[in-house]
């Protein structure tokens, strides 16, 4: 909004060119979703308290996770309206509304936010760790990956190509396949973020260090020089999704701010889902979908630690892990909690840098 009509006024003062530029209003982005965090946060707070919308502890947890867990229980959950209102102010404030991607990004935030939403509603209206039937959260799925799939593969800019990461040249045209890849891409994605949210700060936390590797990839995905330098895809107008991955990156410290050891709040499915499918969208468009399995590493290994520990147990009976996601097996070994969250955060920063180097690494 800044953008279109501050900076046609540039001619009347020479200082409203300053909205012409991406990494300032990154940068503004970032800084305007985490104050709307920090000051409103403790309002939202403090109304889900007084509507009773605490978190339920699964009693299936015996024993010392249920102990260590169960002091958390009654606790604010649905904090991810937090998150999700700091994104969509900061991004209308600060990006071109005459991209598409940026209003694509945001109406699947919104959309997979609001499935989120119901499910946590049903889960305190009930009492229980049932939400919404997994069926009926699989098709909002499925319906916002067909929307995306559908805009990307008609889009000429974008098209159905798959980049490789490390190997030069290596694009594969997937067709209409592609719309089943972005179908596997958008659900694992927000599935894997609400997997790891299972410890207070560990999920936002991952979150951070992913929007900061996409933020920097969508700038020069979409700089023509920088991208040609690289050798890697160029998107004209991509720039503005590094401005909403900066107010991502923004709401997503100031969550941190109320979610960290002990937490005072919880994103559940609201932020979680909403968080992982915004993060999918961004990756699918600056054409780097396969990157996340390095750049969301800790994600990944929270989601297969829960796949191998199911297929393992149907098959033979028997449980790889103490418990699935891997942060409980940690924490059945006697690892504190913060322990357990600082490590992974640890894991996710060397993840970045990882990620950045397959830039130029081909």
């Amino acid at each position: 909004m800044f953008y279109h009509l501050l900076y046609p006024l540039k001619d009347l003062w020479f200082g409203f060119n300053v909205f012409k530029y991406i990494t300032f209003r990154a940068s503004m982005a970032a800084l305007t979703s985490f104050l709307i965090c920090v000051i409103f946060g403790p309002l939202i707070i403090e109304r889900l308290k007084q509507l009773n919308f605490g978190q339920y502890v699964r009693k299936e947890h015996v024993g010392i996770i249920y102990d260590l867990h169960k002091h958390k229980e009654g606790t604010p959950t649905m904090g991810g309206i937090i998150i999700i209102l700091a994104v969509v102010i900061a991004s209308l404030l600060w990006c071109r509304l005459d991209k598409d991607y940026v209003l694509l990004t945001l109406s699947s935030m919104v959309w997979l936010g609001t499935i989120g939403f119901i499910d946590d509603f049903m889960k305190i209206r009930n009492k229980s760790s049932e939400g919404i039937r997994g069926v009926t959260k699989l098709i909002g799925q499925v319906t916002l990956a067909l929307i995306v799939g559908l805009f990307v593969i008609h889009s000429k800019a974008i098209g159905a190509d798959l980049y490789v990461p490390f190997l030069k040249n290596a694009v594969i045209n997937l067709g209409m396949f592609y719309i089943i890849f972005v179908l596997f891409v958008i659900v694992g994605t927000s599935n894997a973020v609400n997997l790891t949210d299972g410890l207070d700060g560990l999920a936002i936390g991952s979150v951070v260090f992913i929007t900061f590797t996409y933020g920097i990839i969508s700038y020069v995905t979409g700089h023509a020089t920088i991208s040609e330098y690289l050798q890697i895809f160029y998107l004209p107008g991509a720039g503005e999704l590094a401005v909403f991955c900066a107010a991502l990156g923004g709401a997503a410290l100031g969550f941190l701010w109320f979610n960290c050891h002990p937490a005072c709040v919880f994103m559940g499915d609201t932020g979680s889902l909403a968080l992982g499918g915004a993060i999918a969208v961004v990756s699918i468009l600056i054409k780097k979908e396969l990157l996340l399995l390095i750049a969301g590493g800790v994600l990944v290994m929270e989601t297969v630690s829960v796949i191998l520990q199911v297929t393992s147990f149907k098959l033979t009976g028997k449980r790889i892990f103490l418990m699935a996601p891997i942060h409980h097996h940690f924490q059945k070994k006697g690892w504190h909690e913060s322990k357990i969250t600082v490590r992974f955060w640890i894991i996710g920063a060397i993840l970045v840098l990882v990620s950045l180097a397959t830039l130029k690494v081909k």
